[in-house]
């Protein structure tokens, strides 16, 4: 989005936004990093992206789109073609009284794309700004309507590859239906917002399910002919050995979709009936997200922000597989990425490739661990580590060394709750003094589902539900903090959103800041994860129930998935 560096700092400045100094200094930071300073001020929750879209309006002289609000024709929406509309990030969405074409784009100043729309359509258009959300809006539309048209093309593939017949793996890895067959899994998947991909090898078929927003859904069955192509198919362009069917094997490798790329992870395991893959689809151009779009209200921004810059001291995130650790880590990563200091970090795998920061693969097999990595490190001068998981004794005891001596180490660790983090490092042998010495704060999170925001509704919650949140509180001990909600919200289920009634997710956190308090009891001989818990609710911790409840009550999420997650 081309809007002078001095137009959105003169907007900014005079809206109160920031100091000129400080937009000069990010101006010069993402010089250093290739980025839109937009994105940066973004990501660092200085600005929203539809203050963004606001901006670029104004200084563009169009109009918001406000898809989320509008009725779109499907009709005319389908005179630009879901791979075009995508590529070039623009939805036409409506016949303007005057004949024109009302096109919605992220980037109105994008003349090029503007030209060619016009040549295709055939028209003059009238060009209106959205943002990203307000653009996928339309976007939806087309799966409504593309779900056939999916299956179809993937039916009309599999039926030419098992005609073909193609002998050897490499040949069916190239054969052009199993090529159609991937390339079509794929793009769908990242239409509808995936995460990861299944294809799981039963008795008699191939069963392709989708993760959505954490839950997964079955896509399609294929038949069971078609499932050694297409694993010949991902093994070639994840660089893994064709002929090994054995063994485990992990590769990536990188799609385009549009203008963006997509990095795909692919693991692949021997199963009783054949070999069982799994995807992990991770935007190769996404930038980090700010605290604000990761969930975290004021409070928790306040306690994190207080702890980053610490010089030494350890920062740890705890939580399930899948409950967005390795996303929180890269974020605080990306607010700590700056030219004075020099960042490093060992991860299994690597999710995210980060400008300026040493990433270091985990590889057992080559001798290199999470400990021996982290030894290796410490040789290299950094000031901030960060390791993917303490997992072992071995790892803990290297790491708190580390955050002893002058490193800020982050890190993950897998417990239920913010409190169970310190008595889980006792388990790994490290002495109580040594942990109350290093910890600076531990935040536990989960992922809920983020209400669709064109089917919102509120609604007054029963004397059941209302029931249930008194249990839960009083599971919690938080009796006395806590008031019965009058007013929730939640989704009632649209095309936007798939009928599911959320889109996209956020996070619920529980933030621990140390202080001296807790300090002391950690190396009391009194101390217990009971009494620990107890302070923290004593001294006002906001636990992840009551950060699930406040933001339902916002109309962030809806109350019934903060339940499902606390409780599972």
């Amino acid at each position: 989005m081309q809007i002078p560096n001095e137009k959105l700092k003169e907007s900014l400045v005079k809206d109160g936004l920031i100091a000129p100094q400080v937009f000069d200094e990010l101006a010069a930071e993402s010089s250093r990093m290739k980025h839109d300073v937009a994105e940066t001020l973004i990501s660092r929750g200085i600005i929203t992206q539809e203050y963004l879209t606001e901006v670029l309006g104004s200084y563009f002289g169009v109009q918001k789109a406000g898809l989320s609000g509008r009725a779109i024709d499907e009709q005319v929406l389908h005179l630009l073609p879901e791979e075009l509309s995508r590529e070039k990030r623009a939805v036409v969405f409506q016949r303007e009284s005057d004949g024109l074409l009302g096109v919605a784009m992220q980037d109105p100043s994008d003349l090029e794309t503007v030209e060619f729309l016009k040549r295709y359509l055939k028209s003059d258009i009238k060009v209106y700004v959205a943002t990203a959300d307000d653009l996928n809006v339309g976007l939806s539309l087309y799966t409504r309507g593309g779900t056939e048209d999916f299956r179809k093309l993937i039916e009309e593939n599999v039926a030419t590859s098992l005609r073909s017949r193609v002998a050897g793996e490499r040949e069916a890895s190239q054969d052009l239906p199993i090529i159609a067959i991937v390339d079509n899994l794929i793009a769908y998947a990242m239409s509808l917002r995936a995460s990861d991909i299944h294809l799981e090898i039963l008795e008699d078929v191939v069963l392709v399910r989708y993760r959505i927003d954490g839950v997964l859904h079955e896509i399609l069955r294929l038949p069971k002919e078609v499932h050694p192509s297409i694993v010949a198919r991902l093994k070639l362009l994840a660089a893994l050995k064709l002929d090994e069917h054995s063994r485990p094997q992990d590769g990536r490798f990188r799609q385009t979709f549009g203008r963006d790329y997509i990095d795909i992870r692919v693991a692949i395991v021997p199963t009783f009936y054949g070999e069982k893959i799994e995807m992990r689809l991770l935007a190769a151009t996404q930038r980090p997200l700010s605290f604000e779009e990761l969930g975290m209200l004021e409070d928790t921004v306040k306690i994190i922000n207080e702890n980053i810059h610490k010089t030494f001291g350890m920062i740890l995130i705890s939580g399930p597989t899948g409950s967005g650790k390795s996303t929180t880590l890269y974020s605080i990563v990306s607010v700590l990425n700056r030219p004075e200091v020099n960042i490093v970090t060992i991860e299994d795998p690597i999710e995210y490739n980060i400008k300026y920061v040493n990433q270091t693969q985990i590889n057992p097999a080559a001798g290199i661990t999470f400990a021996s990595a982290l030894r290796a490190f410490l040789r290299q001068d950094p000031n901030i580590i960060l390791v993917g998981e303490i997992r072992d004794e071995e790892t803990a005891e290297v790491a708190v060394n580390a955050a002893l001596t002058g490193h800020v180490l982050l890190s993950t660790v897998h417990t239920n709750d913010a409190p169970t983090v310190v008595p889980r490092l006792m388990d790994m042998k490290v002495p109580p003094f040594l942990v109350a010495a290093v910890i600076n704060v531990v935040l536990a999170q989960r992922l809920v589902g983020r209400v669709c925001n064109v089917c919102i509704e509120s609604y007054k919650p029963d004397v059941t539900l209302l029931e249930l949140l008194k249990q839960q509180v009083k599971e919690l001990g938080i009796e006395d903090r806590y008031a019965a909600p009058k007013m929730l919200y939640r989704g009632k289920g649209c095309a936007s959103c798939g009928n599911t009634g959320f889109k996209g997710r956020i996070g619920i956190f529980e933030a621990i800041n140390f202080d001296d308090e807790i300090r002391h009891l950690v190396i009391s001989p009194e101390f217990s994860l009971e009494a620990l818990q107890k302070l923290v609710r004593k001294k006002g911790t906001v636990t992840m129930f009551e950060d699930g409840l406040r933001k339902s009550m916002q109309g962030m999420t809806a109350i019934d998935e903060v339940l499902r997650v606390i409780r599972e």
